[in-house]
């Protein structure tokens, strides 16, 4: 009889729990869901599944065939209860199963659902092991700012080994604007598992933000246009290609570190008054040993810039005047560096709890100031073994710092420590402090600033009687579409979005003149240079055209020789082959004299010609061009719909 019973009662529990995974496969059947009320109705009642219940669905974590559906219902629910009173017995629950789960998937799906609920050490987690919920504070993820949430990220991404997780920390990161979080999805366009989100986040962030430039990011944004498919793409294609035709290509931000070598980095040779001492000869020989040296004292080590407790600083090669930079950096227990700015100690990198030297006032400080503050405004340290972010902005002479999304050094004057009677260096090498313990360093991003001052000219061209029509900071000398082109970083933009550029005139008539500029072509780029021309009618004809144009774009494949960029349009063709690549500044020099013409690209005269002898038997073009024969007019900008930059230009009368 007690057999008969045991069999029946095994039955029936079979039976019980049967149903109970019938019912749970049921529940979790909306998600992902697309019905805002089938996702109600089942996070409701997953809000009121009991213990057994609960057992069996983190089974499913386990089942090859429910495991992604699992995943979704678990994600969608820690998010309803995450400000609510059930999230610390739920994270207590999350941490037993995980302990029980069979398998590497399960356990990453319930461990970043746990970092959801709790500040779990990462580290620890990393070695299998994990502090009881009771040793941790719930934060609340709406009280974090931006730059915090993409650290946790970055966490999360090393831990998330699937594509599923790894999809949604990158669609998270692309809700958090910035540069930061652009690099951040932009490492992953290579990664075919999940290259389609990423080419998705930059694309939004990039045009969300017009202060995300520079050549890695035109990279990027280069290599997510192909991937851009499906419902987003009619929209999205279209707007981030004529993003990339704008990009500004100055003043934009580059890595400072590879993650593979120490490209772009040396030794540390003296200070920068002590190196100013030395011999161009005596320098060489000194920076060889330290370079010598510094390979046994910085390693790169899984992506990460390491200092490994012995040695000197870390420097870059090149030479900084006003700058914006980004770096994370972690320290150990005890641990003390500082990053150097302009060769100059230093922003404070330390262990808040070594008291007796003062860290309890927290890192991003400006440690070795003595008239200016040198003490951070607030402590935003993150805990020892874990990853902290630098916004550094220098400006002058004054320094502000972010310290994890958090101001810290507000505008500060640094002082020259070398010489405290001399101010801070206008140019000089940025460093990495050795301070005798481990430090680490990640995303290495800086980008230049324009000091905004007026160009003056050079002493050999005041000379020789040159007068600036554009010194970077008006447009007073002109006239014409002035809402077309626009001051930006020190050159003068066309805008195609403000009435399609349209031409710009000087307010002073010229006839004979040599006259000096530079110009930046972005992709497929068309402009031209007036002269001798009135400001009504199409220039190229009633007064002369000099071609500006990126000739080697496909677009141009079909082009006239007159047509080629520093031609006579219509009248005389230029030489091919002298222009820079595109984004990079060409310097031009357009000398009129009478009837004679020579155009100068980048040192090489690409037209020379004599306009009466090479029109004595008609135009090139066939049309008439009554411009020729005026000997006098005005200098114009010539915008035809694209962005152009132009800069440095100055004129004399021969």
């Amino acid at each position: 009889m007690k057999k008969i019973l045991y069999i029946t009662g095994i039955c029936l529990l079979i039976i019980i729990q049967s149903f109970a995974q019938t019912n749970i496969t049921s529940t979790i059947q909306v998600f992902p869901y697309q019905k805002t009320t089938e996702a109600t109705a089942s996070l409701a009642a997953m809000n009121n599944w009991e213990a057994s219940e609960w057992k069996a669905f983190f089974k499913l974590l386990d089942d090859t065939a429910q495991k992604t559906k699992a995943t979704y219902a678990l994600h969608a629910y820690v998010n309803q209860i995450a400000n609510g009173d059930k999230r610390a017995a739920f994270a207590k629950q999350l941490l037993k199963q995980k302990r029980k789960a069979s398998s590497t998937y399960a356990k990453i799906a319930i461990q970043d659902e746990l970092n959801l609920l709790t500040e779990a050490s990462i580290t620890n987690e990393r070695n299998n092991t994990l502090p009881s919920i009771k040793e941790h504070t719930v934060v609340e993820a709406s009280t974090k700012n931006d730059v915090q949430k993409l650290l946790d990220l970055q966490d999360k991404m090393e831990l998330a080994k699937n594509p599923i997780e790894q999809k949604r920390i990158i669609a998270a990161a692309a809700k958090l604007p910035g540069f930061g979080s652009f690099m951040f999805a932009s490492k992953y366009l290579d990664n075919t598992a999940v290259h389609k989100e990423a080419a998705l986040a930059v694309t939004r962030l990039a045009l969300a933000d017009m202060s995300i430039k520079g050549s890695i990011v035109r990279e990027a944004l280069e290599k997510a246009l192909p991937l851009i498919s499906g419902v987003d793409s009619t929209i999205l294609v279209t707007k981030l290609k004529a993003h990339l035709r704008k990009l500004p290509y100055d003043y934009g931000f580059v890595s400072m570190f590879n993650g593979k070598d120490l490209t772009g980095w040396k030794g540390l040779v003296g200070n920068p008054v002590y190196r100013n001492k030395q011999t161009d000869s005596a320098l060489k020989v000194m920076q060889a040993k330290a370079d010598a040296k510094m390979v046994n004292d910085w390693v790169v080590k899984d992506g990460l810039l390491v200092f490994t407790g012995h040695g000197d600083n870390l420097c870059t090669e090149k030479k900084y005047g006003d700058f914006e930079m980004y770096v994370d950096w972690k320290i150990t227990a005890q641990g003390d560096a500082g990053i150097y700015l302009r060769g100059t100690p230093q922003v404070q990198i330390w262990d808040t709890s070594r008291r007796e030297v003062g860290a309890q006032v927290g890192s991003g400080g400006l440690y070795n100031n003595q008239k200016n503050q040198s003490k951070p405004l607030v402590v935003a340290d993150n805990a020892i073994g874990s990853w902290n972010n630098f916004h550094i902005i220098m400006k002058g002479d004054k320094v502000t710092v972010y310290l994890n999304g958090v101001l810290v050094t507000d505008n500060v004057i640094l002082e020259n420590f070398w010489d405290r009677n001399l101010p801070i260096f206008i140019k000089e090498q940025i460093e990495l402090q050795a301070h005798g313990t481990y430090v680490a360093y990640r995303n290495l991003y800086i980008r230049e600033l324009p000091d905004g001052k007026a160009v003056d000219l050079s002493e050999e061209e005041k000379k020789e009687g040159f007068v600036n029509l554009f010194d970077g900071t008006n447009i007073d000398q002109w006239m014409g579409n002035t809402a077309g082109y626009i001051i930006n970083d020190g050159a003068l933009v066309v805008v195609p979005d403000n009435g399609s550029g349209g031409n710009l005139y000087t307010k002073e008539e010229y006839g004979d003149f040599i006259y000096r500029f530079e110009f930046q072509l972005t992709p497929g780029a068309n402009n031209g240079i007036g002269i001798r021309t009135p400001p009504t009618g199409d220039a190229a004809y009633v007064g002369m055209e000099i071609q500006v144009l990126d000739n080697e774009a496909p677009i141009y494949s079909g082009l006239k020789p007159y047509q080629y960029h520093g031609s006579v349009y219509g009248i005389a063709a230029a030489k091919r082959g002298y222009l820079l690549p595109t984004g990079e500044w060409n310097k031009e020099e357009i000398a009129i004299k009478g009837s004679k013409i020579k155009v100068t690209l980048n040192g090489t005269v690409i037209n020379e010609v004599d306009l009466k002898e090479v029109t004595k038997n008609g135009t090139a073009d066939h049309i008439d061009h009554p411009g020729l024969t005026k000997t006098t007019g005005h200098i114009g900008f010539l915008g035809h719909g694209d962005v152009v930059r132009f800069k440095n230009m100055r004129i004399k009368k021969q």
